[in-house]
């Protein structure tokens, strides 16, 4: 058989192709099988071991005023080989004279799209076995000064976990005991005794060095505030910190020449310690002298949770109770409505859980999350804003929202028109020697109950003031709830949330 020219022509035409598409085959197995091996985590470049050493870190500092180079100078001058990290959120501007040298390196902490993960990795940068926390405006004076806060570090392990050296400024350094509740959304300060050197927390300035695995074993290492942040995680750790007898000079007082940089970095440290506090979920902080601070809801705000479902907030399943500024919206709301229900002539009493926090507690349950009062139904229309809330909403004189449920035949008063912390009242009325309603809401306790608990009702604290309760408030709780409720607490709906033993 005699092959044309054409049908030879054809044939290495459809060998070319043949080997052609063999050869990007070839090519896409080898790309897809370089892309697999680099994205599997064991090909992850591993870091190398901290090495000795102390790095200093600066994370504090202004754009718009600062003395972040001449305090980087003044650790080089004394420590030439030492690491230098300055930390930032973003690329700073002006931007900052650092040394020229390859230990000094800038960390822009907000990652960039054409960078890798490790560029903005802190992990990456700190390599040495300590760390030195520098505020913008220290200044190093000589070279012992950090060789003697490794030695005292070193020397102290198992009895604090850092070491602080005061910067000079007008303020004093204070040693304070610092407790976080987590549960109780609280951070709570008080001074430790004159002469302790050790304790929780520091306020005021100060050059402060620890275990670089420690800083790396926190939450969020570079949070500001920096050392409230620090102290924070600290106090929840079980850490403490004892103060030096050695100091830091300044290189510039006051840190700011005008007051109106002062004014600006004051208004965005305080926006920092908000953001902190939010973030870490603290609600309420006590400092030292008694004074308090409140983070989380208000009159003018949303209350601080959700929808309830299932009678279980959402904070339980965080392992928190109610926030406190949520409890302290409920005191307000029932010592007001129950003045409001005295002084107009309406009989009522502590209800359910409500009860039974008066009971155990003398307050509201801590995880509790509204108030409930029963009231006679026939002295409903003693009270105007409970006969006015019936024919809609009523926003009284001190902007607590009165309304008829849409749940039910009950009322309810709300804090506020944008905070729905509430009271819910329950209308009760006599049938047969039992106080009964025509709204049943499925919860255990809601039942019917003997007139004779209620002749009389009887004073008993509650929230910071007295309110009326059933005469035999034990008999009427074991009624409703069970024998030994008082004595053994749990959440409202167990099937879902246990309590765990030791609350």
């Amino acid at each position: 058989m005699r092959v044309t020219f054409c049908q030879g022509v054809l044939a290495v035409a459809i060998t070319a192709n043949l080997l052609i598409l063999f050869y990007i085959l070839r090519l896409q197995q080898r790309v897809l099988r370089r892309h697999r091996d680099h994205a599997q985590p064991g090909s992850r470049q591993q870091l190398a071991p901290l090495k000795p050493g102390v790095t200093i870190l600066i994370r504090e500092f202004e754009d718009f005023e600062n003395y972040v180079p001449d305090v980087v100078r003044s650790f080089v001058r004394q420590s030439p080989e030492v690491p230098v990290v300055v930390a930032a959120d973003r690329l700073p501007y002006p931007p900052l004279a650092l040394p020229g040298a390859p230990h000094v390196q800038m960390l822009i902490l907000k990652p960039a799209p054409d960078q890798p993960a490790s560029a903005s990795r802190l992990e990456a940068h700190l390599r040495t076995e300590y760390v030195a926390l520098v505020p913008d405006g220290a200044k190093a004076d000589a070279t012992f000064q950090l060789e003697r806060m490794l030695e005292e570090l070193k020397a102290g392990q198992g009895k604090a976990e850092m070491v602080a050296a005061p910067v000079h400024s007008l303020t004093p350094l204070q040693c304070l005991n610092l407790k976080v509740s987590l549960k109780r959304w609280t951070a709570e300060y008080s001074a430790a005794p004159p002469s302790s050197t050790v304790c929780t927390a520091l306020r005021g300035e100060a050059v402060v060095l620890l275990r670089t695995k420690d800083l790396f074993n926190l939450s969020v290492p570079l949070a500001k505030p920096l050392l409230t942040s620090l102290f924070i995680q600290a106090s929840l750790r079980g850490w403490a910190v004892r103060i030096l007898d050695l100091s830091f000079s300044a290189v510039h007082r006051p840190l700011f020449t005008s007051s109106h940089n002062q004014w600006k970095a004051d208004n965005l440290a305080k926006a920092s310690r908000l953001q902190l506090f939010q973030d870490f979920g603290i609600k309420r902080v006590i400092l030292e002298d008694g004074k308090e601070q409140w983070f989380g809801c208000s009159k003018e705000t949303p209350r601080c949770f959700g929808t309830i479902h299932d009678d279980t907030p959402e904070y339980l399943y965080q392992d928190r109770w109610t926030p406190p500024c949520c409890l302290r919206a409920l005191r307000e709301t029932a010592k007001y409505v129950i003045n409001i229900l005295e002084t107009s002539g309406v009989r009522y009493w502590l209800e359910g859980g409500t009860l039974l926090g008066a009971a155990r507690h003398q307050d509201i349950i801590p995880w509790d999350y509204d108030v409930d009062l029963g009231i006679y139904l026939e002295d409903i229309p003693n009270c105007e804003l409970l006969r006015n809330a019936d024919s809609g909403s009523v926003v009284d004189e001190r902007g607590f929202v009165w309304e008829k449920a849409i749940e039910g035949d009950f009322y309810r008063v709300q804090y506020s028109e944008h905070n729905h912390l509430h009271v819910d009242l329950w209308p009760f009325y006599p049938k047969n020697g039992l106080m009964t309603k025509d709204t049943w809401m499925e919860h255990r306790q809601d039942v019917e109950f003997p007139e004779h608990f209620l002749k009389p009702l009887v004073p008993i604290p509650f929230a910071g003031f007295l309110a009326l309760a059933p005469n035999d408030y034990r008999s009427f709780l074991e009624l409703k709830f069970g024998e030994g409720v008082i004595e053994n607490p749990e959440y409202p709906n167990p099937a879902l949330k246990r309590m765990e033993k030791g609350n």
